[in-house]
Order: C-alpha cells, then structure tokens, then sequence
C-alpha cells in the first residue's frame, strides 16, 4: 500500500496522475521537457501562455477548497487593508525567530536575562521563562538543558507540556547576581538596532499619504473651516515640521493631537533595543497604546508574530512646559541600569508635540539647537551610557505649538527647517453660534437662539472680547454646573449666561 501511495504521489508529481473528478490538478504545473531545437518565439510565449492559464486554474481550485490558502500561496494572507485606506496600509510584520543568531542574540545575552528572572521569581516553569523573554520556546527550553548540564539550574519538578519547573542553584544565583550588578533588566529579549531602523524605514510617515477624506475624519469632533483643511492637508502629507501658533482657547492642542489619526492605524515597535550590551528600553505604556494583533485565521498562515515587538496605535506624544533636554536624551536609571529611550524615539511614525513652545524649563536656544540637524537631514545622534554614539531615525511629524508671536521666538535660520507655518485663528460669529448649539446639544441643555444673541452682543461686541473657540464648551458646562447645584432644569437663558460669564470672564 505504501508502495502503491508513493508511486502515484510520483505520477501526479509528473503530470500523469488522476484523481476521481478527472485529470489531477497538479499536471497543470508539472516540469515539462525543455525545447533545445530552437522553437519560434511565438510558440515559446503561446506555451507561457497556457502554462499561466493552467497554474491560475489550480490556484482558483485550491481556494476553492480552503479560501485561506489561496491568499497563502499568493503570499498574502494577511487581511486585505480597508477598502479606500489602501495607500495607508501598514505591510510591516515582524516574525519570530528560528535561532538566536536570526534574532541577532547570543546565547550569553538570553542566558543572563533567564538568570535573573529566575533569581527574581525562585522557581518557574520553562514556557514562563520562554514568556517573559519574549522567545520562542523551543530556543529557551534547549538553552535550559544547557544551563542544567553546566549546573546553573536543576529540575524543581514537571510541568505541563513536556515541561519542567527550573530553580537556579548556588552557582546559577551567584552568576545571576554578577548580571543584575551591571543591570537589572529581565524583561523581553531586546531587538537589534538595525532592525528597529529597518522597522521605521518601512512604517515610515513619508510612506503614507493622507487624503482629504482621511483628515476629515480625523478632524471629525472639530470645527475647522475649509481654510484650514487646505492648510493642514499638505502640512500633514509632508511628514515633516508644523508650526501652528494664535490666541489660546482656539484648538491649537487639539489639532496637533488628531493629526496622528490621520495616518495608518497601527505600528510595530519594540519593546527594547540591544546595543553593545546596553538594554535601551522603547515600549512605554503612559505614551504607547498598545493594540494586540488579531489571528488571521488562515489554514495555511503558519506564520508567528516575533513577541519582542508590540504593535501599537501610531504615538501621538505631547511634551509641554515641563520638557526638559534630559528627555531628549537617552536616560539610565543609575541604581538599575536600564537605560530609557528619548520621546523622540518613543515618537517614531508617530507624532510630536512641543505644546506652549517657548515655555519650557529650558531655553528656548538649547531646544533649538538640539532640533537643528533632527529636522534637516532625519536623523538624530544619541549617546549611550557606555559612551558610544549611535545614529537613529528621526521620523515623525513634530509640532510645535504656541500661543507667543513665532518670530520673537527663533530665527529665520530655524524657521527656514519647518516648512508649514499655520496661524489658528479666532472662529467666525456663525461657526460660534454653530458650536454654542452643538455643545447644548451634547450637554443635553435646550438651546434657545435667543440666548445666544444675548450672550454675543452682551458679553462679546459690547465688551470687545474675541471670540474664542473654547468658550462655548466652557461657559455651557458652568451653566450645567450652576442648575445642578440649584436643582433647576438646564437651560440656555440670559439668565444663567449672566452667571457663567461672571465668573469665566472675571479676569479676562
């Protein structure tokens, strides 16, 4: 019988086998016998030809039989990006590794941060340990019976899974503390510096194109006339520095952190970069949002996503006036060892926002300098603890915002390196009549147009106040608070508009 199997899996293999629907599919790609008499080239291309027609036919067959195979063979089955977001897809998927030289790690590396964690946490079992380092078990398990052979760890017990519970022993404790003295760090194994730079080059800003449609959406929540779209689309598009400056209270901030969404959805990072034997951790949980991959479902998609790297909503980080040049840098705690990596870093594909320009702890000089060669040549120079100076992507949008008169801020040399400048400007009567009514309608007050002839001509015209876009969110939720307190229905009168303005505008 086995004989029979092999020898009909030959003949199919060679085009001449059947299956009880008729011709085996596979002779439709099987080897033919190559032409050496020199054949026109008009039969060569009309043989191509079928040959074609008779391979998409297999194909069709095959997804026919089991969908997700056909998409594997064609080398993408992954999920197709949303219709219409296509130019924002992110193809970038990093895949785990089959040996620690693929991963770019030594066995010296991982075994120190295993020592720790088992110095740390006593006794584990061998997918814990696999768990923790980001690894893929069967790497970590084979390094584990290494370890116990040079007795660095025995056997505490079994575990599940043809598994087993490690302890360290005497001489695994003593060597696990010699690591710890130098770092203490036993998280995920760290990713090597030319694969993050690899990762931004292909997840890269400058990839994606923003389309009119995709600002609007994005801006969705806001108020924003036509002019303003027409300025921030080419703005965003480009990838590169944005200025937006005006009064306070007319959105600046929050422009600046929606335009992130503008771009694709998603990124990968990882959660730490090994460089020279420094640990340089990239993956923060208060700037980064993280968004676990869904399973593609796929019978064929034997793939598996590298656990060292964690994707994440495309970062929108916001540094105000408490920024100061050491988060610039990369920082080491002195007392662990682990070194942290700079916003800017934490930033890649992403966005930055310099919020309050020009009221930071630092001189405005210092920040300046430390941006100049960033936003010309797209990369940025960071020194390590050990002394060494490493060359990293510098791709994100960077905003600064301000409320303070630009060119009494910097030079021309340094507005010369961002190329959009956008004034955010006080809103019309109309767009403020539009929004008062909108947010009544969020808050649940009835809107009465009455009233807000009252309070503009009242508390605006008559007083030479601007207006501003903030104010009607403002001045609503004051009337809200005010009815609440009194046990009153909320209402938008001239009465409590009164009320509001007094206090909101006290010392404005």
């Amino acid at each position: 019988m086995a004989d029979s199997t092999h020898n009909d899996l030959l003949a199919r293999l060679a085009g001449t086998g059947h299956t009880g629907d008729g011709p085996d599919p596979y002779a439709a790609v099987a080897a033919s016998t190559p032409d050496h008499d020199g054949q026109h080239e008009n039969g060569q291309d009309e043989k191509q030809a079928q040959a074609d027609e008779k391979l998409d036919a297999l194909i069709d067959r095959i997804g026919q039989l089991a969908p997700d195979a056909k998409n594997a063979i064609a080398g993408t089955d992954a999920e197709p990006p949303p219709k219409g977001k296509e130019h924002l897809h992110n193809s970038f998927l990093p895949i785990e590794p089959e040996s620690f030289l693929e991963a770019q790690l030594t066995d010296s590396e991982v075994e120190a941060l295993i020592l720790k964690y088992l110095l740390a946490r006593g006794d584990v079992s061998g997918r814990d340990v696999a768990d923790q380092v980001k690894l893929p078990f069967v790497l970590v398990d084979e390094l584990l019976r290494v370890l116990k052979g040079e007795q660095l760890v025995v056997h505490r017990g079994d575990a599940p899974m043809n598994d087993y519970q490690y302890q360290l022993t005497d001489m695994g404790r003593e060597r696990g503390r010699r690591h710890s003295q130098h770092c203490t760090y036993f998280g995920s194994a760290p990713v090597s510096l030319q694969d993050y730079i690899d990762s931004v080059n292909a997840q890269s800003l400058t990839n994606q194109h923003p389309t009119a449609e995709d600002l609007r959406s994005a801006f969705g929540d806001l108020v924003l006339s036509q002019k303003m779209f027409d300025r921030l689309g080419p703005a965003i598009n480009s990838g590169r520095g944005l200025f937006l400056f005006g009064p306070p209270g007319n959105g600046k901030t929050s422009i600046a952190e929606r335009v992130t969404a503008a771009f694709g959805e998603y990124i990968w990072i990882p959660r730490a970069i090994g460089i020279d034997g420094e640990i340089v951790r990239v993956f923060d949980p208060i700037n980064h949002d993280e968004v676990p991959a869904e399973s593609s479902g796929g019978l064929l998609d034997q793939r598996k996503i590298d656990k060292r790297w964690v994707r994440i909503r495309r970062p929108t980080i916001l540094a105000g006036g408490e920024l100061t040049m050491s988060q610039l840098e990369v920082t080491i705690n002195v007392s662990t060892g682990i070194s942290e990596a700079p916003l800017q870093l934490k930033s890649n594909c992403g966005t930055l926002v310099i919020d309050d320009f020009g009221r930071q702890r630092m001189r405005i000089d210092e920040l300046l300098n430390r941006w100049i060669v960033p936003l010309e040549k797209r990369v940025d120079f960071l020194g390590l603890p050990n002394g060494k100076k490493i060359q990293v992507p510098f791709d994100q949008l960077i905003i600064f915002s301000t409320n303070l008169e630009p060119r009494e801020l910097v030079d021309e040399a340094f507005l010369r390196r961002i190329p959009y400048k956008i004034e955010v400007t006080d809103p019309s009567e109309a767009e403020f009549r539009w929004l008062l009514e909108a947010m009544c309608t969020d808050m649940g007050i009835q809107y009465q147009e009455a009233a807000a002839d009252y309070l503009i001509e009242t508390h605006y015209k008559q007083m030479g106040r601007p207006l501003r876009f903030c104010q009607p969110r403002d001045l609503l939720l004051q009337v809200r608070n005010y009815c609440v307190y009194h046990n009153r229905p909320a209402e938008l009168t001239a009465e409590f508009l009164d009320k509001a303005a007094e206090i909101y505008f006290a010392v404005m």
